[in-house]
């Protein structure tokens, strides 16, 4: 109803409305005049500024960086400046995602949590960040004394009491592959995937243990996780080597490829980049493994693999001086034994038996402070002691190394060190599974030939070294032309009918 007219209105007002009688009209007062008797206005309030507010209604999101907290509005601008992260800080980002760290942010980590633990010896998490990180450095650098030291650090964050913390299972397991304990690695692996299945480094080891116990299907079932927990360049690195495992070179090489080309770090693109030099070399391209060796050391100088990459790469070329600085910078970023053996065997190649001899005795000088440390040193002196010593302990040392780690690459090794110790005919099957289930390699395939040509199997023999030197011409300075030689005197196939 219309209060003033008593008829049924419409809501709307539509014309001046009359004060009723007796009641003076009020003029209403201009902007910023004051009324007449009426209270004094309260206290001028500072204007509210108003902005962007962090809410997901008005799409602002928030990126933390190393403690920094950027905010982006809807219209992608920066709000404040992400605090940068000190190399430790890079470090344990790169440990939480399961990517290398750069050997430099590495050594700033152990360096910050030294002191902690000196601080607060009791302080848990730091022994077990510490304990991983000199774990990981004792597996890239490979200086004796380091294992010790990780293994300390990481039985001292176990024994703190409470639920085992995950980041130290997975330092043991690391630390146990760096030490070619295959079986140790996958237990550690094993314990720290079960406490936190959503964290990448224990899928990383777990992939390197379990082709070193035999157990192909284990490392199927870690990739396929991997993949799902962290799909990019850490899981394609993994992928790849699995695949050359199998012998699948061309899924190895798109899946490392396609790594490197996403690498976030240049730790990261290292890995994929040796990796990938790893591959060209076994197909017989030393021209692409050297670039790749070289884009690996141009992103991290350090990188001790792609060193030792390029060295077999430079000596498969003929630059064998330049061959031989390269395995010098290799044997100076982790002294390990069988850069010493590759080397003495590029100087026995040419001819220099004596400065070989130096670097064979500077081998075993290695694995001894090695295995002080706990590092199985079988298959490296093993081939030392095969090619370049006693046949006989050669035998005894990988028939050990097999029977902890049956696998194609200790079958293969073993076979090779009872051929040179006169038991051809118990080397054949040995030999036989090492090429039929192990990567689809050079020097298995020679080594199988060598044995067919000692029993006086001469086709197998040719078919075996043609084989050896169609996939990599240039697969050793030293028994690479001895295949060659071999092959030369073994001539072609007779192709007349069989004798009567």
């Amino acid at each position: 109803m219309d209060r003033e007219t008593g008829r049924p209105g419409t809501g709307l007002r539509t014309g001046p409305r009359t004060p009723p009688a007796g009641v003076a009209r009020t003029p209403r007062p201009r902007l910023g005049q004051r009324v007449p008797g009426a209270p004094p206005p309260p206290a001028a309030r500072r204007p509210r500024r108003r902005g962007p507010r962090l809410s997901a209604a008005v799409g602002v999101g928030l990126l933390l960086a190393g403690g920094g907290v950027v905010a982006v509005d809807r219209l992608g601008q920066d709000r404040a400046a992400p605090a940068p992260l000190t190399p430790a800080g890079r470090a344990l980002a790169a440990a939480g995602a399961g990517r290398p760290a750069a050997l430099a942010d590495l050594a700033a980590l152990i360096g910050e949590r030294r002191e902690r633990v000196r601080r607060a010896p009791a302080d848990r998490a730091s022994w077990a960040v510490l304990g991983a990180a000199l774990a990981e450095r004792a597996a890239r650098s490979g200086a004796p004394g380091a294992y010790t030291e990780a293994e300390r650090a990481l039985q001292r964050a176990l024994a703190q009491g409470g639920t085992p913390d995950v980041r130290a299972l997975t330092g043991l397991a690391v630390l146990a592959a760096a030490r070619q304990d295959w079986a140790g690695a996958v237990r550690w692996g094993e314990a720290a995937r079960d406490r936190a299945p959503g964290r990448v480094g224990a899928y990383r080891v777990l992939l390197e243990a379990y082709p070193g116990t035999g157990d192909a299907e284990g490392a199927d079932r870690a990739l396929e996780r991997l993949r799902k927990v962290r799909p990019g360049p850490v899981a394609e690195v993994a992928a790849a080597w699995v695949h050359r495992e199998r012998g699948w070179r061309e899924d190895a090489e798109a899946t490392v490829y396609d790594a490197a080309a996403r690498a976030a770090t240049p730790a990261e693109r290292a890995a994929a980049l040796s990796r990938a030099g790893d591959l060209a070399w076994e197909r017989g391209e030393a021209e692409t493994a050297l670039a790749r060796y070289e884009g690996a050391l141009r992103a991290e100088p350090e990188h001790d693999g792609a060193a030792a990459g390029r060295a077999r790469a430079l000596a498969g070329l003929g630059r064998s001086e330049e061959a031989l600085t390269a395995w010098a910078r290799a044997r100076a970023a982790a002294p390990r034994p069988g850069y010493a053996v590759e080397s003495g065997e590029l100087l026995l190649a040419l001819g220099r038996s004596a400065e070989a001899a130096d670097h064979f005795s500077l081998a075993r000088h290695q694995a001894a402070a090695l295995a002080r440390d706990g590092v199985r040193q079988e298959p490296a002196l093993g081939r030392l002691e095969a090619d370049h010593g006693d046949p006989a302990e050669a035998v005894r040392l990988l028939t050990e190394e097999h029977r902890r780690h049956p696998g194609p690459a200790a079958s293969g090794a073993l076979g090779w060190a009872l051929h040179k110790a006169g038991r051809s005919a118990e080397a054949l099957p040995r030999l036989r599974a090492a090429v039929k289930d192990g990567p689809n390699t050079a020097r298995p395939a020679y080594h199988l030939g060598m044995v067919h040509l000692a029993l006086g199997e001469r086709g197998a023999a040719r078919r075996q070294l043609t084989r050896a030197l169609r996939l990599a011409p240039q697969f050793s300075p030293l028994h690479a032309e001895r295949a060659r030689r071999e092959l030369a005197a073994l001539g072609e196939p007779a192709w007349g009918p069989p004798p009567a």
